[in-house]
């Protein structure tokens, strides 16, 4: 498939996710928003992968392409574009769907279980998962299941982890892209200090955990492999 992902910040790419799609044949091109880039047109992909970013869905004055950003997934969506958003690609989604963004009760950085819901467990989107597994998180805000999508997962810092809309449209709050490499880029940004919380590790911790990142990378590849069975 022809695969085009959407990028916020210069850190927050496909990461273990590009070498995944290329792998299994899957053509790749990106429009990097913080750099002005044009969109392409529907036409030209056929799926959508929308990344994360430190940056809120509603601060359109602050960053004037999420306007634009959030017409041309409503767009993908109704083309029937497979359409995947990860974290604020997930808060995005849901927004374009009809649902609410709003701040978490707690912040989420690091590595926390995620529990499936009954929905979840009957997901061909988690086919292959256990009910509880580890994923990364890197979010404050939360997102809302909009009208009509299937509540797929949850864990004890937030509530709605990931959705689905029909049979080609996902939202995961939860990351499992990321690699060492990549989120040590994160922690170059000053603005990326944690200060530990009850659901905040310390960036020695997340760091450490090579398991962690070893399960992430699996989770991943289960995941888009899924999604990539259930679409073509």
């Amino acid at each position: 498939m022809r695969v085009h992902y959407l990028q916020h910040v210069k850190y927050e790419n496909l990461a273990n996710m590009e070498s995944w799609l290329k792998k299994h044949g899957h053509k790749v091109t990106k429009t990097l928003l913080y750099k002005n880039q044009a969109l392409p047109s529907p036409d030209k992909f056929d799926w959508l992968i929308i990344m994360g970013g430190p940056m809120n869905i509603y601060e359109d004055k602050k960053y004037p392409w999420l306007v634009r950003e959030k017409e041309f997934i409503r767009t993908a969506v109704k083309n029937g574009k497979i359409v995947t958003g990860v974290c604020l690609g997930a808060q995005l989604l849901s927004h374009c769907l009809g649902g609410t963004v709003t701040p978490n009760k707690f912040k989420e950085i690091g590595f926390f279980p995620i529990n499936l819901t009954e929905q979840g467990k009957g997901s061909g989107i988690f086919r292959g998962l256990p009910v509880e597994f580890i994923a990364m998180h890197w979010h404050g805000d939360t997102f809302s299941i909009p009208k009509g999508a299937r509540r797929l997962a949850s864990s004890k810092g937030c509530n709605n982890q990931a959705f689905s809309s029909g049979d080609k449209v996902f939202g995961f709050q939860f990351h499992f892209e990321y690699s060492p490499a990549h989120i040590k880029e994160f922690f170059k940004d000053p603005g990326n200090a944690l200060k530990p919380e009850k659901y905040v590790q310390r960036q020695d911790a997340i760091m450490k955990n090579a398991r962690g990142f070893k399960l992430l990378k699996t989770i991943m590849g289960r995941i888009l492999s899924n999604i990539e069975q259930a679409t073509v």
